[in-house]
């Protein structure tokens, strides 16, 4: 295993529904045994469901705010807000200040490229669609260049279907992003 490997664990569905509400008890139960992947722990992904938005009037803030709060400073923090609601400056200023990564995330339906913010040490992209052509690639690799010459990691993860092109897409980007010309 190469030495710049890095696991990233996605938090249990159901368990980080619960760390909105519960939050000191799941935040405990979900980063428990993590402390085994060492250094080699990439992330955890913390996704904020597509039908949990943010209320107008902030109290959703603070279930987040807590959460925050309660996760520990030593395991990398990844949150992924899917509706579109969560996409405010009073979330990123939230994440920036714990040192949690917003997820960016490409999906199917996208017709431009997502935002990228910076709130945290590195860039966590989830690029959902099927399949992603040469120019898409070569695009998506001028974007993550920058972020890499300013020292920002980059956690790049494909849509894992029934295609199996994931790790064809992802040494593809690889290959890009480093000046090298792709395998396919």
């Amino acid at each position: 295993m190469p030495d710049d490997f890095r696991f990233v664990v996605k938090a249990q569905r159901g368990a980080s529904i619960r760390a909105l509400s519960t939050t000191e008890e799941s935040v405990a139960w979900l980063t428990e045994r993590l402390d085994g992947f060492g250094e080699r722990l990439g992330a955890v992904l913390y996704r904020v469901p597509h039908n949990v938005s943010r209320r107008p009037d902030g109290s959703s803030d603070l279930a987040v705010q807590r959460l925050l709060a309660a996760w520990p400073r030593g395991i990398p923090l990844t949150m992924e807000f899917q509706h579109a609601s969560w996409h405010v400056d009073e979330t990123f200023s939230a994440l920036r200040e714990a040192g949690a990564i917003l997820c960016t995330t490409e999906l199917p339906e996208s017709e431009a490229p997502p935002d990228i913010r910076v709130t945290g040490t590195g860039l966590y992209l989830r690029l959902r669609r099927t399949d992603y052509d040469a120019d898409e690639l070569a695009r998506w690799a001028a974007r993550i260049r920058p972020f890499l010459d300013a020292g920002h990691p980059v956690l790049a993860f494909f849509r894992h279907d029934e295609t199996g092109r994931a790790a064809e897409l992802a040494q593809d980007l690889t290959a890009l992003v480093e000046g090298r010309t792709p395998l396919r």
